[in-house]
């Protein structure tokens, strides 16, 4: 298995977070999203990836792309652990939080969007940090609601990390980074220290990864 993908990138990082609950080590290529304007637009890269976007993951003859897609196949093909619950309402309520995060917050943190606030709207920093701020934390607020709902557990859906972990440790990640005040959502915030103590999450870290700048 080949995986692509880049330090910082929050969907490149849900990927190693399951990687390591399964214990599966691919090969990593890195694809670095700012070096010579983008490795990502390269015209190999490409060929692999038309939408130009990290990750993808290669294995028997097959071409991966976009993290949830990935996520759930890896889950099929690998499924111990299991990602996702037996239970279908339940998995139902999982992937509804997976997807405030993967529908309604990343795609606008995407760096390409922040680049193209800047060079179409004047945004410098501090214009898109707020940009960040106003939309990561309405939708982490959500999740926070999402799991004030629930029985207390040490992660999200459970006494066991899952699917939800998964996408929320990279989400919290891209908070810190764009200084998004977490202070009105214990749940995330003890769920997040739960999971940064266990290796897979520990390990898949941006500042651990081969082309951390």
């Amino acid at each position: 298995m080949i995986y692509h993908g880049y330090f910082r990138s929050s969907s490149s990082y849900r990927l190693r977070i399951a990687f390591g609950l399964k214990g599966i080590d691919p090969e990593f290529r890195s694809v670095h999203l700012v070096r010579n304007g983008g490795e990502q637009k390269s015209q190999a890269y490409r060929a692999l990836n038309p939408q130009g976007l990290v990750p993808t993951v290669e294995h028997e003859g097959e071409v991966f792309t976009q993290s949830p897609a990935i996520l759930e196949w890896l889950d099929e093909q690998f499924p111990d652990p299991k990602l996702l619950p037996e239970d279908a309402t339940l998995r139902a309520h999982v992937r509804a939080f997976c997807n405030v995060i993967a529908c309604e917050i990343h795609p606008l943190q995407n760096l390409r969007v922040l680049q193209y606030l800047e060079a179409n709207y004047g945004q410098a920093l501090e214009g898109k940090e707020a940009w960040c701020q106003r939309w990561i934390g309405d939708g982490l607020a959500t999740c926070e609601a999402l799991l004030a709902k629930r029985p207390q557990a040490d992660f999200c859906f459970g006494d066991t990390p899952g699917m939800a972990d998964i996408y929320l440790v990279p989400q919290i990640f891209s908070a810190a980074r764009f200084k998004v005040d977490l202070s009105a959502m214990p749940n995330l915030r003890r769920i997040y220290a739960n999971c940064e103590a266990l290796p897979a999450f520990a390990d898949a870290h941006p500042s651990k990864q081969p082309d951390a700048e």
